[in-house]
């Protein structure tokens, strides 16, 4: 199957990158090397900034990089979470609310997509959503950053901890809500 030449460009490939990159932060809690890690997972973080960026600036968007972007996001965070969770690093629950949030999402969007509604021109990220992202990475990065003994402000972990709880459970549920507001009726008459 021949690819688009257009679906090379530099923001997709800086998250083909991040995607790449997952691997190499799972091997290195494997191996107990949380600075690599971290360093690792920041500069995952800085392909994050750019490719959103160079999209824009370089008006370089393309389906496949609104697909893949999300996608790169999820499985490096998703990953990374759980082997915080391992590690016990992270509350267990957190590590169960954050996977069955993304596995509701993505088995919703495919659901919704099953009844023929265009979820990519339907379904876009909200700020909140954006916000639960946001909050996810810097959680992430606090709990390694204090694994190496830079505990700057150790008061404020467990604030993120319970504000990326609180995100987590509000997007979930409002990607539900917007998901079957999204399923057409079937004109039983059931009253639904």
């Amino acid at each position: 199957m021949k690819m688009r030449e257009n679906n090379w460009t530099i923001p997709n490939l800086l998250t083909v990158v991040r995607i790449m990159l997952t691997p190499v932060v799972v091997m290195c809690f494997i191996h107990k090397r949380v600075d690599l890690a971290l360093l690792s997972f920041f500069v995952a973080g800085i392909t994050d900034a750019l490719d959103g960026l160079l999209a824009r600036l370089l008006k370089q968007r393309t389906e496949l990089g609104a697909m893949l972007d999300p996608l790169a996001d999820k499985v490096l965070i998703v990953a990374t979470i759980l082997c915080l969770g391992i590690l016990g690093w992270v509350p267990a629950w957190l590590v169960v609310i954050v996977i069955t949030r993304d596995l509701i999402i993505v088995g919703g969007l495919m659901l919704v997509s099953l009844w023929g509604v265009d979820v990519r021109a339907q379904i876009h990220p909200s700020f909140a959503s954006k916000t639960n992202t946001s909050a996810q990475i810097v959680l992430i990065l606090l709990v390694l950053t204090e694994r190496l003994g830079w505990n700057f402000l150790p008061w404020l972990q467990p604030i993120v901890l319970y504000v990326t709880l609180v995100l987590t459970v509000f997007t979930g549920v409002d990607y539900v809500l917007r998901g079957l507001a999204l399923i057409p009726s079937n004109g039983a008459g059931n009253g639904d």
